[in-house]
């Protein structure tokens, strides 16, 4: 099989978009800036979905649905949040089209909405002006409440699943009668993001707050989760926002405390998209096709056989069916890849480029002297092993290639943090080596706009296990008390 994929020393960005298509992953639509996620993508997806949401479930939060349409008004209520995506709404004016007589259909002007609908790119005025008629009294408190949905919002340059006009998330919505509940909400869901990108997807990641100007619109504080992808680059993976009371002010949601006094509830938002896939992708996968964490992998074990009779085969099946029945008892997916009109050379080929994490093949010739290969994709190492106690050969090699997968990413993250102390060393590590920059900042906006317009990086956290650190901000001089993370992003 040829897969004749870009290198990424070659061309990173084109290594991506081909590794996205030709792995049989998404594909784009007749629709500008949309994608079509394609069956092995989705089963990805899935994976993510299920562990994500058992997870939520494990810590208290049941799933709803609210609309996809949100009514103008709604935004205008919360102003920072309609300053911040204004620009990306995609409206809906009119709810008929007609026939204008001469075969062409337009919009029928006496089908005008009394009011526009925005095509949801978040819920949160949705939500708060539904939790009006939810919470009355301290004892409707907490609510804790996940969605999983689509979104819109208008991007002007898209990529395959890292910034596309429509995606797929979850997004938590969840209130509280006091702050210090809605903090502690916001910093343990933080804690569920990383867990899942370390353990899950093998992405090791930083967590941190955003500085003021990256915050979510009409949040006081934004929680994040910052991966390093293989070119250098940075890719916030995950968010969880301390909105205060600024969702229950604009959409008058009090409660009766205990203290029988009406005050504010206090919320919370949080979410992760697709863009993960985008993570997952960049963060593992070689030249020669996808990397999957075993734990994410639609198909953890490929078996392909190779033999020439009808009787060579029989006794291959027989092993197979073995070891599938094995396999399935430890939740292991496996495919017997037994096609007879494709060689094995093309199906070696055609799996390693979806990342299945271990292959086992199965040759008549081995397995009359008791032994089979067994082929990893994370480090393509190859080993002849008994086909006794398979199975649990199977079980401990994808534990090992899971920690192998989060060890060599955590290696190259650390690898790729670099302390500078001038603007002109942070410039040179920029343009050369790339990565995580630790730098010295005043804390200003002014000086935040300036670093991102000269060298477009941005400050991508405040590392939440900073040391107090005396020193000076590499652009002004100023006086500073911490590092922060920079680096150039997706």
């Amino acid at each position: 099989m040829s897969k004749g994929i870009t290198s990424r020393k070659e061309d990173y960005s084109q290594w991506y978009n081909e590794l996205v298509s030709k792995a049989d992953l998404a594909e784009h639509s007749a629709v500008r800036g949309c994608m079509v996620i394609k069956p092995y993508g989705y089963a990805i997806w899935e994976k993510m979905q299920a562990a994500l949401d058992k997870k939520f479930k494990d810590t208290g939060h049941s799933n709803a649905y609210f609309p996809l349409f949100i009514p103008k008004s709604f935004f205008t209520k919360e102003a920072s949040h309609v300053e911040g995506f204004a620009k990306e709404c995609a409206v809906v004016t009119h709810y008929r089209l007609k026939d204008d007589g001469t075969g062409n259909i337009v919009v029928d002007e006496d089908a005008k909405l009394e009011e526009e609908l925005i095509v949801r790119p978040t819920s949160e005025t949705i939500i708060w002006n539904t939790y009006r008629g939810w919470i009355e009294s301290y004892r409707d408190l907490p609510i804790l409440v996940n969605q999983w949905a689509n979104v819109v919002r208008w991007e002007m340059r898209t990529r395959l699943f890292l910034r596309t006009a429509e995606f797929l998330w979850q997004e938590g919505h969840t209130a509280h009668a006091t702050a210090e509940e809605a903090i502690a909400e916001t910093e343990q869901m933080l804690d569920v993001y990383a867990d899942f990108a370390e353990n899950w997807m093998a992405v090791p990641v930083v967590k941190g707050k955003k500085t003021e100007t990256e915050r979510f619109a009409g949040a006081l504080d934004t929680y994040c989760i910052e991966a390093l992808m293989q070119d250098g680059k940075a890719l916030q993976a995950g968010t969880s926002h301390f909105l205060g009371q600024n969702f229950a002010k604009a959409f008058d949601v009090k409660f009766t405390s205990k203290e029988g006094k009406q005050e504010y509830v206090w919320a919370t938002s949080w979410g992760v998209s697709t863009r993960l896939m985008g993570a997952l992708i960049m963060a593992h996968s070689d030249d020669a096709g996808l990397v999957l964490p075993p734990k994410l992998a639609p198909i953890q074990v490929v078996i392909v056989p190779i033999y020439k009779t009808d009787e060579e085969r029989a006794e291959i099946v027989e092993l197979v069916d073995q070891v599938v029945a094995e396999c399935k008892q430890k939740d292991i997916t496996v495919k017997f890849d037994d096609r007879d009109s494709y060689r094995p050379g093309f199906k070696f080929a055609e799996w390693e480029l979806k990342g299945v994490p271990l292959r086992i093949t199965i040759g008549a010739r081995d397995l009359k002297n008791g032994l089979v290969e067994l082929a990893r994709r994370d480090n393509q190492s190859k080993e002849s092993v008994s086909k006794e106690g398979l199975s649990q050969r199977i079980e401990i090699l994808l534990d090992e290639i899971q920690h192998a997968i989060y060890e060599k990413a955590l290696k190259f993250r650390t690898d790729n943090i670099t302390l500078v102390n001038s603007y002109d060393e942070f410039k040179e590590v920029l343009e050369g080596k790339g990565g995580f920059i630790s730098a010295h900042w005043d804390g200003t906006a002014e000086t935040e706009k300036r670093i991102k317009e000269e060298t477009k990086a941005t400050i991508r956290c405040i590392p939440l296990d900073n040391k107090l650190e005396e020193g000076q901000c590499i652009l002004t001089g100023k006086p500073s008390t911490q590092r922060v993370l920079f680096a150039r992003a997706y």
